[in-house]
């Protein structure tokens, strides 16, 4: 489990590189107001990967600290109640905060898109690594 961690901490950590990369790309080559329109949508991107890596993660731990399989079927059904409640709280937070940002005229719209995505630019720079990783590791 510690190396699935660790995975996911590195991906937490590429996030957040990727996020200060392309706000400061914004700031220089585009403006001010685009950067911080990148920077608002990365934040609420890398906070809500952060959420639901921790809501996984406590959840998949409540599944298995018990032994016998009855006992991990009742939590799971009770569990995955739960995490489906948090899951789409956080999601129509995040709404919320984006029609505010979007109706405020504060950002711009293509910035806080480019920041939402830094996440996934994040997760697909992780894969690419572990694919480089695994083919010229000589695995094959």
């Amino acid at each position: 489990m510690s190396g699935d961690v660790l995975s996911l901490q590195k991906m937490q950590g590429v996030c957040w590189i990727v996020l200060a990369i392309l706000t400061l790309g914004s700031f220089f080559f585009v403006s001010i107001s685009f950067a911080w329109s990148v920077l608002a949508g990365g934040i609420i991107s890398n906070i809500s990967f952060l959420i639901s890596q921790k809501d996984i993660k406590g959840f998949i731990e409540s599944v298995t600290s018990f032994p016998e399989i009855e006992g991990r079927e009742a939590k799971a059904k009770q569990g995955q109640k739960g995490y489906l409640l948090k899951f789409w709280l956080r999601i129509a937070i995040i709404g919320v905060v984006l029609l505010l940002l979007i109706k405020s005229g504060v950002v711009n719209i293509f910035g806080l898109i480019l920041g939402l995505s830094t996440v996934v630019f994040g997760i697909t720079f992780v894969s690419l690594d572990v694919i480089r990783r695994y083919y010229f590791s000589g695995r094959r």
